[in-house]
């Protein structure tokens, strides 16, 4: 019976959740808190000043569609990223360099994914964990989709041994400069402090995320029919040769995107002091397509069709960013999205210890379903959950955790994460298979995620 149940295309499951979205703007009470700008610029809610606005005007019928414009304009770093991602990558492969090499490996590990699956996975993992990587990782979709799909697995694979790596990454971040040195900040907390505990957890939340993966990825390798992609749209790319022979131009390649990494690791860190984000990164992989092509001696119009060709197939990413942004938006117009946070905050403060801190794990995982942006969320809810954890008898350090519990592997689910959606997208993975896939290990998660609170608040963590 259910698998007669046919499932909207994800762009029309976003827009229902729009729909459902500006419905609540017109139910729930208008409020907000009162906001300040901290010593750092940074805008900040003041904790208990939530209080409800009288006689303010409700989202006109037609807001529904303005929005979504106003949303395509918000992300589009992200969305121009991802296109400039697509042409960079069509223009590279276009050399032969990639499906070199990717013959090579397909060769070596063809009897043994699953070390290729823990070792990507673990590269994942640490970049988030460390440097907070996320958008950074959309360039290595089609790689990976390309190596799982030579291995006999499927694109489900592919896109799990990213998102999965960097949610558990996110989840239990030791340095991650965009959530847990922010959190600590506005927590009034020494910066890293508390990294021996988190660096304890990596190990067991990597383990969990990683067997779950290799458990689904083992299962399609023996069976291809147990793929959950069984009757959804393929992926047109082309597989590598195993016996494709590395010309010394493809080691200069290598050599040039190596160096382009290292140039962009340097320039998001905190140590170069450059700020570096989507923009700078759009432009070196920008400048990487021209040096590439000058190398493998590829005609500039070439170059450009290829360029074009390239990002004309991500239009479909870039429209389920837009639309996943447009959600918060509507409940931020219709000012309702504090006032779900004040409702759900609120009974934190009179639990104990070890429910509230769990409580406070369930809530934060919540909430990122309308503020997915993790430092978005921080400087929303961290402010409020301060305090709380107070009253509560709970360590601000364990309310960090927890945030970074309920921002991290939700993450990996939420519709309304616009880095996720266009991951999805590019590896042409409905929602609802994504889903199926996902959910069991985010129970898994909030299992253990609670087990670790609980433990924290035993031992005293600070």
């Amino acid at each position: 019976m259910l698998q007669k149940i046919k499932v909207p295309h994800t762009l029309v499951l976003l827009f229902i959740m729009m729909v459902l979205a500006q419905l609540a703007t017109y139910i729930l009470p208008q409020g907000e808190f009162d906001t300040k700008v901290d010593a750092r610029g940074h805008t900040v809610v003041v904790p208990e000043s939530y209080h409800e606005i009288e006689n303010a005007e409700r989202l006109e019928p037609w807001h529904i569609f303005t929005v979504i414009p106003r949303a395509f304009a918000e992300t589009q770093e992200i969305i121009f990223f991802v296109f400039i991602i697509g042409g960079a990558l069509a223009v590279l492969r276009a050399t032969g360099m990639i499906d070199a090499f990717l013959g090579r490996l397909i060769h070596k590990y063809k009897k043994k994914p699953w070390l290729l699956i823990f070792f990507t996975m673990l590269v994942f993992s640490v970049g988030s964990s460390t440097l907070g990587m996320a958008e950074e990782f959309i360039p290595f979709v089609p790689v990976l989709l390309i190596l799982c799909l030579s291995l006999k697995l499927d694109n489900i694979t592919a896109i799990g041994v990213m998102v999965v790596g960097y949610g558990i990454g996110y989840g239990v971040a030791a340095l991650n400069p965009f959530t847990v040195l922010v959190a600590q900040e506005i927590a009034q907390l020494k910066p890293t402090s508390g990294i021996f505990y988190r660096l304890c957890l990596f190990l067991p939340f990597f383990t969990v995320g990683f067997l779950h993966v290799y458990g689904y990825a083992k299962k399609v390798y023996r069976n291809p029919e147990k793929s959950y992609l069984e009757s959804s749209p393929e992926i047109d790319l082309d597989l590598p040769d195993e016996n494709t022979v590395i010309k010394r131009r493809d080691w200069f390649i290598l050599v040039v995107i190596f160096l382009a990494l290292l140039l962009i690791v340097f320039g998001i860190s905190e140590l170069s002091g450059w700020n570096w984000y989507l923009v700078e990164l759009g432009a070196v992989f920008l400048a990487v397509t021209i040096l590439v092509a000058v190398i493998a001696r590829m005609s500039p119009d070439k170059t450009a069709i290829e360029f074009s060709n390239g990002a004309t197939e991500l239009t479909t990413t870039a429209l389920l960013i837009g639309f996943a942004r447009s959600i918060a938006l509507i409940l931020e117009d219709g000012i309702v999205l504090h006032t779900i946070v004040d409702s759900l905050a609120s009974p934190l403060g009179k639990a104990g210890p070890e429910l509230g801190a769990v409580g406070m794990y369930f809530i934060q995982s919540f909430i990122n379903f309308f503020i997915p942006s993790g430092s978005g969320q921080a400087y929303v809810t961290m402010p409020l959950m301060t305090p709380i954890a107070d009253i509560a008898g709970i360590s601000r350090q364990v309310a960090v955790l927890a945030y970074q519990f309920g921002d991290g592997f939700t993450n990996m689910i939420v519709p309304t994460n616009a880095v996720l959606m266009g991951i999805l997208g590019i590896g042409r993975i409905p929602y609802d298979k994504w889903f199926r896939f996902i959910f069991p290990l985010i129970v898994k998660l909030w299992l253990l995620g609670s087990l670790a609170l609980i433990l924290a608040v035993l031992i005293g963590y600070h």
